[in-house]
């Protein structure tokens, strides 16, 4: 079993995985082309946290498009208020994330996914990438992993990172 280096507890940079010595899903070769959080930890320092800021802006953008739609059908909509939201987000997520590996909660937060190849999302990486967050989102077992996984993988990627090969990193200024 690989033991990476245990890098000395010390400085606000060590992500917390690190400083209380959990044990990590780290390996070095897993994505040659993205920084490596042993060497670059800036990369990935509070981007957990980022996220979360950032998912409950991206939900308050989301509820402005949905709102003026609900009154324009003068409330007819509000029969099919989830499917609305859902399919409003799904749009949202998957424009947002073509025209800038990020959507407006996480360029406010300044943090950008990347793929395996260190690259801006396409249309369809950002297309799968809106599909797996909305599985997870909908099944709560998973989201529940998903969130820890942000916690505790030394990328802080989340259950569709994982599967996809995507990592969320702070902008490069």
């Amino acid at each position: 079993m690989y033991t990476p280096p245990v890098a000395p507890i010390s400085g606000p940079h060590l992500s917390l995985s690190r400083k209380l010595r959990f044990p990590t899903m780290y390996a070095p070769d897993t994505y040659p082309n993205l920084p490596d959080p042993m060497v670059q930890p800036e990369f990935y320092d509070s981007v957990p946290i980022k996220r979360g800021l950032a998912w409950v802006i991206d939900a308050a953008l989301i509820l402005a498009l949905v709102v003026p739609i609900v009154v324009m059908t003068l409330f007819i909509a509000l029969w099919f208020l989830p499917l609305l939201f859902f399919v409003v987000g799904f749009i949202y997520r998957v424009a947002t994330l073509t025209g800038g590996s990020a959507t407006w909660g996480m360029r406010l937060m300044s943090i950008e996914f990347r793929d395996s190849r260190g690259e801006h999302f396409d249309f369809s990486q950002a297309f799968m990438h809106t599909l797996g967050y909305t599985v997870s989102m909908s099944i709560f077992p998973l989201q529940l992993i998903s969130i820890a996984m942000m916690f505790l993988t030394e990328r802080g990627q989340g259950l569709t990172d994982m599967l996809l090969g995507t990592v969320a990193i702070n902008r490069r200024l």
